[in-house]
């Protein structure tokens, strides 16, 4: 919720079990049935009201919508640390972004130290209470992740979950973690050779997906395997939210433009609670250990953004929170751009029309609607259109400039626009 503090608020219609306290706004409780309840929620301050209604869905399907957050890789890699994470999440609570709908704060590898005689994963120095920093995240208001390998060892080395699934899924809930990226790394030399590929591939995901089920608490499971197998496929049947559909992401534009635009026909697998994930956001201040600014330029950065929330990705920040420049804040923070993501209906964008280094994609939205993104991933600026009967429609139409928040006015039977190099118009059509 955005808007000049102070708002009031008050919620209508909660069904019982849950409460709300209009000092601390928040919204508390238990339901014990499956099912979804509408409520109503009225904001206002004194520039104005406002109200909107939000379905709370109550059942086993986790990440209804993209997960929205941030992670430690692109920026601190195993140089990771506590304080870090703390910093982060101060910022993501300061910089406003927690009110636009970013949530989890996920901690990636270099956080292990080895286990104990009882088996027990332990945290390493740079971790030494990892309770207490997920107490710290969650009285913040949002949510944290955490990372470990079906492997003995994690890519970079540090202790992994082999044969100790059950046992991992019990502490990462223990210490109340939300989320956990599960990356494939060591796991390849260990696997079971009287095993098929396939039955190979999907072996370890299969046992921590259950593993986290079978635990008292709600953990997003992210499968990290670079799209080996065709995860999208049986991702689902394995207990997971999202998968990773390609390699590692960089922060070049040949990087941005294989990972997302190869998303083409993964469509069909992607919908509320099962995501197809082309790996985090590469903006900002970050660099692998060695933070630095990005390497894209600002046209391509709004291409990034624009094609993952098209893609009904996964939204991970990879920046240093704490060097959060203006632009960058300003990309983020959209939340029409954020709407196309988020959207309830969870309707992947499908690529409707491709001419050489021109394309145009487009998804169906929950009101109706649907958001376009005309890309030109050329070198030269290019003059492109979205025709109307490549979106099924006829008549005419509004045309809202999503970036710019703009009207455009009505037009028929197309809309065009110039398009600069590694470029994008990302629309909203009625």
């Amino acid at each position: 919720m955005t808007g000049e503090r102070p708002i009031s608020l008050s919620v209508e219609g909660l069904p019982e079990g849950l409460r709300f306290d209009p000092l601390s706004q928040e919204l508390t409780g238990t339901l014990n049935q499956a099912g979804s309840h509408v409520v109503t929620v009225r904001a206002k301050n004194r520039r104005g009201q406002a109200k909107k209604e939000f379905k709370i869905s109550v059942g086993d399907t986790l990440a209804l919508t993209p997960p929205l957050g941030w992670n430690s890789w692109n920026c601190f890699a195993d140089k990771v640390d506590g304080e870090k994470i703390r910093m982060a999440v101060d910022a993501m609570v300061s910089s406003g972004l927690i009110e636009h709908g970013w949530a989890y704060m996920n901690i990636d590898d270099g956080w292990q130290a080895g286990r104990d005689p009882a088996g027990n994963i332990q945290p390493n120095e740079k971790f030494h209470d990892m309770q207490a920093l997920v107490a710290y995240v969650h009285e913040k208001g949002l949510r944290i992740g955490l990372y470990s390998s079906p492997g003995p060892k994690t890519c970079e080395g540090f202790v992994g979950s082999w044969k100790h699934e059950e046992q991992d899924a019990r502490q990462f809930a223990a210490w109340g973690f939300d989320y956990l990226k599960y990356d494939w790394c060591s796991y390849g030399e260990v696997v079971d050779k009287s095993l098929s590929s396939l039955e190979q591939l999907k072996k370890p995901y299969l046992e921590m997906g259950s593993a986290l089920f079978r635990q008292n608490r709600d953990i997003v499971f992210s499968v990290c395997q670079y799209g080996m197998g065709d995860v999208w496929e049986w991702g689902a049947s394995a207990g997971a939210s999202c998968w990773r559909t390609t390699g590692d992401i960089r922060d070049v534009w040949s990087s941005i433009s294989k990972n997302g635009f190869s998303s083409a026909g993964g469509e069909r697998y992607a919908g509320p609670g099962h995501w197809n994930d082309p790996d985090m956001l590469v903006i900002g201040n970050l660099g692998w250990g060695n933070v630095r600014p990005c390497d894209l330029t600002p046209s391509e950065q709004y291409a990034h953004i624009s094609l993952w929330c098209l893609l009904d990705s996964p939204l991970l920040i990879g920046c240093d929170m704490s060097q959060l420049d203006d632009f960058t804040k300003g990309l983020l923070s959209n939340d029409e751009v954020l709407e196309v993501d988020q959207d309830e209906l969870g309707r992947q964008a499908t690529r409707v029309a491709k001419t050489g280094d021109l394309e145009v994609w487009a998804k169906e939205l929950a009101d109706g609607s649907m958001a376009v993104g005309l890309f030109n991933r050329g070198s030269q600026p290019a003059t492109m259109e979205v025709k109307w009967s490549d979106l099924g429609l006829t008549r005419r139409h509004r045309v809202r400039d999503l970036w710019r928040q703009k009207d455009l006015g009505e037009f028929k039977g197309s809309f065009g626009g110039t398009v600069g190099r590694h470029g994008v118009l990302l629309l909203r059509v009625w």
